[in-house]
């Protein structure tokens, strides 16, 4: 298990602009988006006593969470990621679900994970049997991503979060959404052994200091 250091720092729209004309002078979009940019969905799970919105909260050094993602709306392509945190570092493991899979979670259908293969399937399984998670919200955002070989850093601008509010339809392109007000920009960088000095510098913006931010709290608020 390789986990990854993991800052985050809340910015502005002027920030953002700022970062990101550096980052493309020095750092290489990630293959995978769209002119720059990719949408990100996200339906996150939690228990009936919002044990993992808690523990984010009250600054918990050691947490879980599950949620189920795709990208730019694609069905082909479905995650379900388990999140493990320790203090600053970070752990993500995945498993590739069906759209019929992922909407029958989203649904409260689990007899079929119960014959899965799967690690990250069968752990999720098991939690959702021994503390009744159930899906809670939806996550929307805009992401931009930036790649540096040497350290394996991974620079991200996160911006244009919406809630679904009590939709968790995680499919449902017409579920709606709506804007987390007064949310800043969040810049995310993460790296493994070491982050090297040309990207640690060209992050530095004045009087930003890093964040416990969490969109899946946020975007609770709204329930």
């Amino acid at each position: 298990m390789q986990f990854r250091h993991e800052v985050k720092h809340e910015i502005n729209n002027l920030d953002r602009m700022i970062l990101r004309q550096r980052l493309k002078a020095v750092m290489t979009p990630d293959s995978h988006a769209h002119n720059g940019q990719y949408k990100i969905r996200s339906l996150y799970f939690d228990n009936l006593d919002d044990k993992a919105l808690r523990e984010k909260l009250d600054g918990m050094h050691i947490r879980e969470k599950y949620r189920i993602r795709l990208y730019n709306g694609d069905t082909s392509v479905i995650h379900l990621e388990r999140k493990s945190k320790q203090g600053d570092l970070g752990y993500k493991d995945s498993a590739a679900l069906t759209p019929e899979q992922a909407q029958a979670i989203a649904g409260g259908d689990i007899r079929w994970m119960a014959a899965s293969t799967d690690e990250t399937v069968l752990a999720f399984y098991t939690r959702i049997c021994n503390e009744g998670l159930k899906a809670k919200v939806i996550v929307d955002y805009t992401r931009e991503p930036f790649l540096f070989g040497p350290g394996n850093v991974r620079v991200t601008l996160d911006y244009n979060i919406r809630t679904g509010l009590s939709c968790t339809d995680f499919l449902n392109p017409d579920c709606p959404t709506v804007p987390i007000w007064d949310f800043p920009c969040i810049l995310e960088v993460k790296w493994d052994n070491y982050l090297p000095d040309v990207i640690r510098d060209i992050i530095q913006l004045e009087n930003r200091h890093s964040t416990a931010f969490s969109k899946y709290a946020a975007c609770r608020t709204y329930d």
